[in-house]
């Protein structure tokens, strides 16, 4: 299938630059692909292009060996930021490029910086700029974005070795979200229930904070559970809701914490109620059992990718119609009942319960 681009020689690439996507949730979703390309160019140097928050999430991963922030908003504004960023980048010398990253602004800038192969899919008009490129068919669109970059990869020979997600934290940020949970009075053998509010992408994705409240009263009932809401600072607001309507001790950190922060503190919890969301995708990579809450995005190219998962959402005739902002009634969420969230947690903590009894 790629016989029409002249084939890579691993051997002779050393220096490689991956554009990284913009969203914490869909940069945990290439990991699986960072790994790839660190499998398929073993004695390369990795560098990935990133904006401030998707640099944090993944300075630590094991695939990258440098972070290159993007700073948009910043010293790269506008397009004589732009010849910036290609100037520094062109004076780093890369063979390759691989743009994770859909848009035409990650061609442009690859190109600018004179990286003599660069690679991605040909969305946004952007294929003329790319020396290897993949037409996004409509299969390729449908997959689940895990799998949509690793496809991208192994139509160049760059092929997974695992599909696993895969993050990082350090023995000193866990001991840091260690000690401040102790400040609270949580211990580290608590059982601790993460609630997760927020979704930066828009409001449509938010359930609702009377129901994550409900959802939590419960479950504390059941495990003797210790809970603790995460987020970002935009979700403080809700998450002030939820602390408020909780009836049982609650910590809310949200907005408290950096990502590296934000990666321990999920890392930590036993288990995780949360909207469709970046740190969705952080408990999933980590491994913590979770019920995700889906309504206006389509669970079948963003679900968690981990086997320690529930999807609860409603058949709404009109989800998932990807709006930031419902337009109407909003009956893809409202239709989502505490119940549901809390039998689908109890039903999934007890089938984990049972294969570790198993085992």
């Amino acid at each position: 299938m790629g016989s029409e681009w002249p084939p890579i020689d691993k051997g002779a690439i050393r220096n490689i630059l991956v554009r990284s996507t913009n969203w914490l949730g869909d940069a945990v979703m290439t990991t699986p692909a960072l790994t790839a390309i660190r499998d398929s160019f073993p004695g390369a140097r990795i560098t990935v292009l990133a904006n401030a928050l998707t640099a944090e999430l993944l300075e630590s991963h094991p695939a990258v060996d440098e972070v290159v922030i993007y700073d948009r908003k910043g010293c790269h504004a506008g397009f004589g930021g732009r010849l910036r960023l290609s100037r520094e980048l062109r004076e780093r010398r890369f063979d390759l490029a691989i743009l994770l990253q859909n848009a035409m602004d990650a061609a442009l800038i690859a190109w600018l910086a004179r990286i003599p192969l660069r690679m991605g899919y040909a969305t946004d008009g952007r294929g003329i700029l790319l020396t290897h490129r993949v037409a996004p068919t409509r299969e390729a669109r449908r997959l689940h974005h895990v799998d949509y970059y690793l496809r991208m990869l192994e139509h160049f020979g760059i092929v997974a070795s695992t599909q696993k997600l895969s993050l990082q934290t350090s023995p000193e940020e866990d001991a840091a979200i260690a000690e401040l949970l102790a400040g609270y009075g949580i211990r580290k053998d608590d059982f601790l229930l993460g609630i997760n509010p927020g979704a930066t992408y828009g409001s449509a994705k938010r359930w609702y904070p009377e129901r994550f409240a409900a959802v939590a009263t419960e479950l504390v009932a059941a495990w003797g559970a210790k809970v603790v809401i995460t987020g970002g600072p935009g979700e403080a607001q809700i998450a002030g809701e939820i602390d408020r309507a909780i009836d049982a001790p609650c910590i809310n950190l949200a907005g408290k914490t950096s990502v590296h922060g934000l990666m321990s503190l999920i890392r930590r919890c036993n288990f995780f109620i949360t909207n469709d969301s970046g740190p969705m995708h952080i408990a999933a990579a980590f491994g913590v059992p979770l019920v995700a809450i889906f309504g206006p995005t389509d669970h079948t190219t963003t679900a968690p990718y981990t086997d320690r998962s529930i999807v609860v959402r409603s058949e709404a005739d009109c989800a998932p119609c990807l709006k930031r902002e419902c337009p109407v009634d909003h009956r893809c969420m409202t239709a989502v009942t505490a119940a549901e969230v809390v039998k689908g947690a109890l039903e999934l903590y007890a089938e984990m319960k049972e294969h570790a009894s198993a085992r």
